[in-house]
Parts: C-alpha cells; structure tokens; sequence
C-alpha cells in the first residue's frame, strides 16, 4: 500500500471527521481533489466506506491534541483574574450557554478569550469565535457566525440551519462577543443551535443579558483595587506602563492603586492611562482624570454602562488636537477597517492630512492598525467607535458625516459591480459598512433613493457572492424603498432569488408582489406578466412549494392575466405558457390521454413561439420547459431530450441574473436527465458536471452532484460513484435529511453501485437512505425498478429482476415515460430472455420499437434477442457498441454473456472497476 504525502493529510482529517468541503479550504485544493483523495484512499485502504475510512486514520503519538483554538491572538498578555477565570470556566463545563455580562471595558472579551483558549482542549471539535461587533441587523448574526465557522449559504435553508447541521455532532465551544446591539438576534440564533446540537457550548459576551431561560449569567467585575501585590487593576497598570517605556517604581503602588480606583478598576480605562505615562507621568494621569470624572457624575449624558469607559476617553480625547477629535469622530461611521483614502473621503479633508492623523490617533491606542489588501488600515474599538458617534452627534456633523459615508458606499458598490478581478475580498471588506449606511439611510426620508440604490447593489452583490438569503431580503428591501415602477423590477428578481433557494412560496408571494406594484404604476401588462408568471411557476416548479395551490386559484391568476395583457406580446406569452402549464397538470391517466397530451403540446409550441418572437431567452426557456414536460408525457423521449438542449443553448447568451441562473440551473438539470433517458450518457455526464461544479451550489453536494450520480452509476464508473456518495451523504445530512423525490435517483444509484460491488451491507444502508428520501410511486415503479433490476441481473436472478419490472409499461407510465421508459422496457426484454419467459420474443420485439436510437438500451435489447436466438458470436460486437456509448459496466456484461474467452475479458474487465463476479452465462436456449 503506497498512499502519497498528500494522502496522509487527507487521511488525518477525514480522521478529524471533517467534511470535504473543510477538507479542501484545510489544504488550500479543490473539493474534487479531495474526492479523488478519497476514492483512492478507499480503494488502497480496502474499506467501504468514508466511516471505515476514519477509523482507519493513524492515531497520533502520545495524547491525542486538541485542535487549535480559532480564536484572535492576543496582543498582549493577560493579567490576573485568577478567580474569575476558574468560575467562569467552571461555568461553561456544566451550561450550555453562558453570558458574560458588564459594563463596556470591563474586559469581558479577553476574560471569555483567555478562559476559551485554556478550555481549547477539553473540547474534541475546539473552539469557534464569531465578533458581533460589525452585524448591524439581528437578523445577520448566523451570517457572522456562518463567517467565523466557515460556511456558504445553501440553497433551501437559511444559515442558521446551516450552521446548526454543520455543528450538529460536534463537541465544540463557541464564543459570541459583544452581542448588547443584536441581543434578539443572538437570542433566536442561540436556541436554534443549542437545541440542534447537543454537545456545542456557546459563551458569549454582552452588555446586557440574553433573558431567555436557558441562559446562565456570569456578571465579570472590575478589575481588584486592593493596593497589595494582590491587586490585578494595579498589576495591569504597572504592565502596561512598562510596556509602553515607562516601567514604574514598586513604590508607586499605592499611587497606581489610586488611579485605578478613579477609573473605577475598567479595564480599558486602566489600559488607556497607563500608555500615556510615558508622556504625562503618573502625577499628570492623576490630574488629567479629575475634570472627566467631575464632569460625569450626575451629568445628564452620564449612562452607567459607559461610565467609566467614558470618562477614561473623555480624558484620552481631552488630550487631543482640534483636528484630530475631529477626525476620530469622523472616522467612527466606519463599522470596519477603513483605509486612509476612504478616512479623507468621509472626513471631508486631504488624504495626506488625514494619513498624519490617523498615525496620530494610531499612536494613543484610539485606533488599530490592521492589514489591509488596499494599503495600510486602521480600526476603532467598539466602545471607541461609540464614544466617536457621540461626539459627532454632539458636534452637529451626524447627518454630513453620515451623508458622506453612505456616498462612498455607493462608490464603493458601484466599482465592486463592475469589477473583474478580486471583486470578492473588495466586498468583504467593504459589506458591513455597506450594510451599515444603508441602515441609517433607510430610516431617512431625505435619503430614500441612496438607500434604494444601496439596497439594489447589495442584493446584486450578495447574489454574487451567493449570499442568496441577504440577497432576497435587499431585494425585497429595494422594493420597500422604491416608487411603484421601480419596485416591480426589484420584486421580480426577489422571486428568482427565491426560486434558487428552493423556496417557492416565497417565489410565488413576491411575483404576485411585483404584479402589485406594476398594476399600481399602470403598467398593465407588466402585471399581466407577473400574475401570469406566477401561475406558471406554481405549475413548473410545484416541488418547490410547502403550501399546495389550490388549482382554482392558479385558473384566477390566469383569468386576471389575460384580462390585463391588452395585446402586449410579453404578457400574450407569458399567458400562453401558464395554460400550457395549466393544461400539463390535469393530464392523468384518464379516458382521452393521447388527445389531452397532443392538446398540451400544441399550447406548449404555442407559447414557445410567442416567447421567441420576444426576443426574451428566460420566457423561451420557460415555456421550452413546459414544452420539454409535455414531450416526456407523450412517451417521446427524442424530441424531449432535443428540447432540453435547445434550453441550454438558449441559455447561454442570457444575463447573469438572478432569474437567468434560476433557469440555468433547473435547464442543467433537465439536459443531464435528457442524456440519461436517451442513452448520451456522455453528455449527461457533461451537463451534470457543469450542475455540479455550479457555484451556488458548491455547498448543497446532495443537490448539484444528484445527476451526475446518476450517469456515473449507469456508466459503471464505480470509484466516481464512491466518491460522489461521500459527497452527496455528507451534504445531505447536513441539510438536515430533507425528503426530496428529486434526490432519490441518486441514492437508488449508489445503492445498486453497492449491490453490484456485492457489498450488501452498503446497499442495504443506501436502501434506508432512499427510503427516507422518496416513498413514492417513481420509487418503487419507475427508477427503482430500473436500479434494483440491474444488480438482481448481474448476480443470476433474472426470474426476481423481471418479477420487479412485472407490470407493462403502459400500467406505470407515469413513473417511467421522461428518462426511465426506455430503460425499464430493455432491462424488462432481458429479463424475459434470461428468466425463461414464454413471451420473450415479443417483448424483445416491442422493446426494439420503444428504444430505436438509443445506444446503451438500443444494444440491451439487441444483446437480449442475440441471447434469445442463441447469437452469442454477436454480443463482442455489441460489447464494443456499449464502450462507445460510454457504459464500461455493459460493455463487460456483454463480454461475461458471450462466454469463452470473452468472458475472461469481461470478467478481468468487472474487477477492475470494483465490482463482484457476474453470474455465470445461462445455457443457450433449446431449439
């Protein structure tokens, strides 16, 4: 066994249960490279599968180490708290949810970082830390935590479900840091996830406590004053002092003692003095301090969760310049770091200037300098930040100040949306102040349409981003903040946000919205658009909704759309295509099917034509769509599949919009389908991938690589099967185990891969897992019969794989006609063939009609009837037809079943691909 370097890494962490995707972002590779990994490590391990393959990860010498805390490196060192630390950390061990409360500079954060980074190792899965400090809406804390655990949005849940099925068996404390502004937000976020997983901690930090039940309070005190050797406020200062240039006398003690006691033992406050007495000397802190202490107490701003704080940088900023208190209040707009250019931007001033006192400001701890992609940056502490907003407000330059931190903004948005290269990280650094000038402006009558504008490029950009959750809600937020005319336009591209989350009723609402809003503007055929939109979304994508329509209410929609079209050809259009959608739902198998069907198919071609001729390639390929559903009903399997890739040709001329990848999306979809019911296995493969490797769909495995399962299966590439699973469990399972009829084709897939392999243990668990995905009528009629007759054909059992495909095709052609009828009747003719079956000759002869230009079902038949009439010198030919086809797995079959020297081949063939020993060749039959 020869497992390479990298091999060994991907071993420790499938070890470390971490999932591909933290894999991948681990090493710095793809997530396909890690698949590839661990196929091969499967293969050269001899395990079956991802959770043998875990235990097969080398234990480390010695005791094993815990992983290393995710937690911000400090700075400086931490001083005292001895006993705080030891309740604190007790705390945690026997409550699942702590706060740590007190006023701000108590030092809440460093006491919850130090005791965290100690408890590190008593916590298998280690420890996560997520600052709050730039979420300005309650509703974003999952998204900041999402952030810190390393997480994407995924399709059809919101993040806080992602974060809850990422964390759900993980033992792991999880640190929230200043949550007093977003205190309902981290309340609701908090007991979705401690209810979701029973062995995470979660130890935040607050001003004020989270008043929920579960909640265990830890209320962090001052610093101690005591003037002995005992005092952690004066072992701090004396630090600090030293460390700063001015290492003090221990005689001072009680002097230090003194001061500390004036600043009220807060931390911040403590830290604060102490930097400056290299410059002011102990007696001169002393004296600095009196006026703000005097100046505090009693006063009508006095607050008292500020009060010491305040006071220690009312001193600090009572020290400063003229220019550059104004420049600090200036810059405390700022939610993250900010560069010296944007500090000029929003300060109104020269940037040269502005550079000076930023250092200045840098150089007396009111700001930190961080690491910027675009130069040097520079941060305000949270407190710090505050007391700046306040001066500002009290210095009357609120509203200018914020008026120009909302036109950078802008500024900033508008050169992200057309930025080519590393748009990205620009966005990063930039959202949060983004989100934070739209929330002032919001509220600002005067300055709806910056925030209309603002709410607009962030709902682009977070689409972009595949932040799909954010980038609905700015949508649908657009909307709110813009006239009629403009608000229809928001709300459309609202609905398609919706529809790529799998979330129709939502899509549906907020069509129905947008033709609201049109009507409202007098844009009637808009509206005609919209409601008629709607009704065929309901009937396209029904899958997608909780709520089932009631059909009158989609025959309404209709009505009214028709009524509001007054002839416009979009709205003409879209009316055709919700009939056409309309009339594909009530075709059943009830008297007069092949007339309802060929009635559907004229409406479909209708409404195509009508879409075409405006000129809109998301209109033609939805109606294409419907037009693609009616061929498949009517059993024509070749005009469908033509129909499907005209979608994709179509489609890639369209915008990149929220609305063109919907369609995109469900058009891959629907090609790769296409491929496997006629046989172009290839280019099902091809489709699927280009689904898979989809990026809104990077984090959703068990929907994006769902098809590809599929062909791989069928195609008899059982390692591609194997690593594909991995994938498509783990994702699934942390989704949450959604039941999906769409998602049972793949475990049915991997399943038979299984059963095939001859690992019945395996097969049986996949088994469960379909089971639990689809329990209805397509399962244990249509592709499941597919899936288990061909296992049940490979191991001799012909009599059992036709009892399984028993019923004629006619009986269950709701559940085989699309991408499964040609399969079912050529596996069904050979089952025949092989069980013996006295009408085998006819079914081999009508199965010959169904599939005629179909490569891999056209030469199961051909390979069935050449058994029948005892052909066997014409299977090898027949065997060379399936490896053109691309199905490898056939192609070795056919070999077995010509026997003799061929069956060696074919045999040789089986093993390399994985799989167990094909049953022996039945007897020719007599006569």
């Amino acid at each position: 066994m020869d497992i390479s370097a990298r091999e060994a890494e991907v071993l420790d962490l499938v070890g470390a249960h971490l999932s591909n995707a933290e894999i991948a972002a681990r090493l710095c590779i793809s997530v396909r490279t890690v698949e590839s990994h661990v196929s091969s490590l499967l293969r050269k391990l001899e395990v079956p599968d991802r959770r043998a393959l875990a235990r097969r990860a080398p234990e480390p010498a010695g005791a094993a180490p815990s992983p290393a805390p995710v937690l911000p490196a400090p700075l400086t060192s931490f001083v005292g708290r001895a006993s705080e630390r030891a309740e604190l950390a007790e705390l945690i061990k026997t409550n699942r949810q702590v706060t740590a409360v007190g006023p701000g500079g108590v030092g809440k954060t460093r006491l919850s970082l130090t005791v965290a980074a100690r408890a590190a190792g008593e916590y298998a899965d280690g420890v996560w830390f997520a600052d709050l400090v730039p979420v300005t809406d309650p509703g974003l804390v999952a998204t900041a935590v999402a952030g810190a655990v390393g997480l994407g949005e995924e399709p059809g849940r919101d993040l806080t479900e992602s974060v809850a099925a990422a964390l759900a068996d993980r033992h792991a404390l999880l640190v929230l840091d200043n949550c007093e502004h977003v205190l309902d937000g981290v309340a609701l976020f908090t007991e979705r996830l401690l209810a979701a997983c029973p062995r995470v901690t979660v130890l935040a930090t607050s001003r004020a406590r989270l008043m929920v039940p579960f909640e265990r309070v830890y209320t962090v005190p001052p610093l101690s004053l005591s003037a002995d050797g005992g005092s952690d406020a004066v072992a701090l200062f004396m630090e600090r002092a030293a460390a700063a240039g001015r290492p003090l006398d221990p005689a001072l003690r009680d002097q230090v003692a003194s001061v500390c006691e004036r600043l009220d033992g807060m931390a911040l406050a403590i830290e604060l003095a102490a930097a400056r007495c290299s410059t002011l000397g102990l007696d001169g802190i002393a004296a600095a301090l009196s006026h703000p202490l005097r100046m505090l107490t009693g006063g009508s701003r006095a607050d008292e969760r500020h009060r010491s704080v305040r006071g220690a940088l009312d001193w600090s900023h009572a020290l400063l310049e003229p220019a550059d208190r104004a420049l600090l209040r200036r810059v405390s707009v700022f939610v993250a770091p900010f560069t010296a250019a944007a500090a000029a931007e929003v300060a109104g001033d020269e940037e040269g200037i502005v550079a000076d006192g930023l250092a200045r400001l840098a150089e007396q701890s009111l700001l930190v300098v961080t690491a910027s992609p675009g130069g040097t940056g520079y941060r305000a502490l949270e407190t710090i930040r505050q007391y700046g907003m306040e001066r500002l407000s009290e210095a009357d330059e609120l509203a200018v100040t914020r008026s120009r931190h909302v036109r950078w903004c802008l500024d900033r948005a508008d050169g992200l949306a057309v930025a080519r290269e590393g748009w990205r990280a620009g966005f990063d650094a930039v959202a949060d102040d983004l989100r934070a000038a739209l929330t002032w402006a919001a509220d600002r009558p005067e300055r709806r349409a910056e925030a209309y504008r603002l709410a607009r490029c962030l709902a682009e950009l977070t689409f972009t981003r595949n932040l799909i959750g954010e980038s609905q809600e700015r949508y649908e937020q657009a909307a709110a903040l813009a006239g009629d005319a403009a608000a229809a336009p928001m709300l459309r591209q609202a609905a398609a946000v919706a529809g790529c989350r799998m979330r129709g009723d939502d899509m549906y609402r907020l069509q129905r919205a947008a033709a609201d809003a049109a009507r409202r503007s007098g844009d009637l055929a808009g509206a005609a658009c919209d409601l008629a939109v709607a009704a065929a979304n309901a009937c396209r994508f029904s899958g997608k909704f909780v709520r089932e329509l009631p059909p009158e209410e989609t025959d309404a929609l209709i009505t009214r759309a028709r009524e509001l079209a007054g002839g416009d050809a979009a709205a003409e259009a879209a009316v055709a295509l919700a009939e056409a959608g309309r009339a594909l739902t009530e075709v059943g198998a009830e008297e007069g099917l092949d007339d309802a069907v060929q009635a559907t198919i004229a409406r479909a071609e209708r409404a195509v034509e009508l879409a075409r001729r405006t000129g809109d390639p998301l209109a033609e390929s939805a109606a294409l769509d419907t037009l693609t559903c009616a061929l498949s009903w009517a059993g024509d399997t070749f005009a469908a599949a033509g129909t499907a890739r005209r979608r994709i040709a179509l489609l890639s001329s369209a915008p990149e919009t929220p609305a063109g990848t919907h369609e995109l999306i469900e058009a891959l979809g629907e090609a790769a389908e296409a491929g496997i019911g006629i046989g172009d296995l290839p280019g099902a493969r091809r489709w699927a991938r280009r689904l898979a490797e989809h990026p809104l769909l990077a984090e959703v495995g068990h929907r994006a690589t769902g098809w590809l399962l599929v062909a791989d299966a069928l195609a008899g590439d059982v390692e591609d099967v194997l690593t594909g699973g991995v994938r498509f469990l783990d994702a699934w399972q942390r989704a949450g185990r959604p039941a999906r009829s769409v998602l049972g084709p793949p475990a049915a897939a991997v399943a038979m891969t299984h059963a095939l392999r001859g690992d019945l243990d395996a097969s049986r668990e996949w088994s469960a897992v379909l089971g639990r995905l689809d329990d209805s009528p397509g399962n244990t009629r249509g592709y499941g019969a597919v899936f288990d007759a061909l296992p049940l054909l490979h191991h001799g059992q012909a009599a059992e794989a036709l009892e399984r495909l028993a019923p004629e095709p006619g009986e269950v052609w709701q559940w085989v006609t699309w991408i499964w009828l040609h399969w079912y009747v050529a596996l069904r003719a050979e089952a025949a063939v092989l069980a013996g079956s006295p009408d085998a000759r006819d079914r081999v002869a009508g199965a010959r009609a169904v599939v005629a230009g179909n490569p891999v079902a056209g030469a199961v038949v051909e390979r069935a009837g050449a058994l029948l009439d005892g052909d066997r010198e014409a299977l090898p030919a027949l065997a060379a037809a399936f490896d053109a086809a691309g199905c490898r797995y056939q192609s070795a079959r056919t070999l077995v079943l010509a026997g003799g020297a061929h069956a060696s081949r074919g045999a040789a063939t089986l093993r390399d691909l994985g799989l167990a020993p094909m049953a022996p060749a039945p007897a020719p039959p007599e006569g």
